[in-house]
C-alpha cells in the first residue's frame, strides 16, 4: 500500500521538483523527500495529513485505487496564505505522539559561553528534534541513542551539502575512515568535513568547495591544543536547494 501511495503522490507532483512542490504547499522538504524515497513509511496518518495540506480529495492517498489519469489535481493554494518559510528543523509539541516506527533525534548547537567573549561550546538543543524512521537508522546500523543532528553553515561543503542542510551523525563512529564525512567539535565550533588519516595520528580536513576552503592538516598535538575532536560519522543528509 505504501508503494501505491508513493506512486499516487508522484503522479500528483507531476513535473514539479520536490523543492517546488514543498514550497507551494508549505510542506517540510526533508520529510517529503523521506516519504518519496521510502526512508519513512507513507502510512495512513501521513497520507491523510498530505491530503489535507495539498487540498486533494480525501482517500486519494489513503486508499489509492485510481488510475493515473483519474487522480484529481491539487487545489490551488492562495499565495497570501503562505506566511512562513521552511527551515531544515522540524519541531513538534511535547504532547505530539511518535509513530510506532519513529524516534526523535536531538540537534546539536553552538552556545556562546559569555557575552562578547566569542567562545562557544557545543550542547544538545532542547527545543528542536528531528524525527527519524527506525528503518532509516537500522539501515545505517545506527543505534537511536547514538544519533544526533547537526546543521550545516557556510559554503565549504557545497555542492554536496549546502548551507542550511542538516546531517545525521552517529556518535559511536569516531574512528576515521578515509574519505568519509564527520562532524567535528573545533573549540566549540560545529564543523562538518571529509576526513583523512595522517601518519602519526593526525588528520586532514577536506571541504568539497576546495577553491575557497583549502585542506587543513593537524597533528595530534595541534588537535589537543586547538581542542579538535570528532563528534561522529555522518550517515544521513537532508539537501536543501
Amino acid at each position: 500500500m505504501s508503494q501505491l501511495r508513493i506512486a499516487a503522490l508522484r503522479q500528483i507532483m507531476g513535473e514539479m521538483s520536490q523543492k517546488d512542490f514543498a514550497d507551494k504547499y508549505d510542506l517540510n522538504a526533508s520529510h517529503l523527500s523521506q516519504l518519496l524515497t521510502g526512508h519513512r513509511a507513507l502510512g495512513e496518518r501521513a497520507a491523510r495529513n498530505l491530503e489535507e495540506k495539498i487540498g486533494i480529495t480525501p482517500g486519494t492517498l489513503v486508499s489509492p485505487g485510481l488510475s493515473p489519469d483519474q487522480i484529481p489535481a491539487p487545489v490551488q493554494v492562495l499565495e497570501e496564505v503562505k506566511t512562513y518559510n521552511l527551515t531544515p528543523i522540524s519541531a513538534w509539541d511535547d504532547d505530539t505522539p511518535l509513530d510506532d516506527d519513529e524516534v526523535e533525534v536531538p540537534f546539536l548547537k553552538e552556545v556562546e559561553l559569555s557575552a562578547g567573549s566569542g567562545r562557544t561550546a557545543i550542547e544538545e538543543n532542547t527545543r528542536f528534534k528531528l524525527r527519524f524512521g527506525k528503518y532509516t537508522l537500522r539501515r545505517h546500523n545506527v543505534q537511536p541513542e547514538h544519533a544526533v543532528c547537526v546543521p550545516i553553515y557556510g559554503n565549504s561543503m557545497e555542492p554536496v551539502l549546502r548551507s542550511g542542510a542538516t546531517v545525521g551523525v552517529d556518535r559511536s563512529k569516531t574512528q576515521v575512515i578515509d574519505g568519509d564525512i564527520y562532524a567535528l567539535n573545533h573549540a566549540g565550533q560545529l564543523r562538518v568535513k571529509q576526513l583523512y588519516r595522517l601518519p602519526g595520528g593526525g588528520i586532514k580536513l577536506r571541504s568539497f568547495n576546495r577553491e575557497e576552503h583549502p585542506d587543513e592538516e593537524y597533528n595530534p598535538d595541534q588537535m589537543t591544543d586547538l581542542n579538535i575532536s570528532i563528534i561522529g560519522r555522518v550517515f544521513w543528509g537532508a539537501m536543501f536547494f
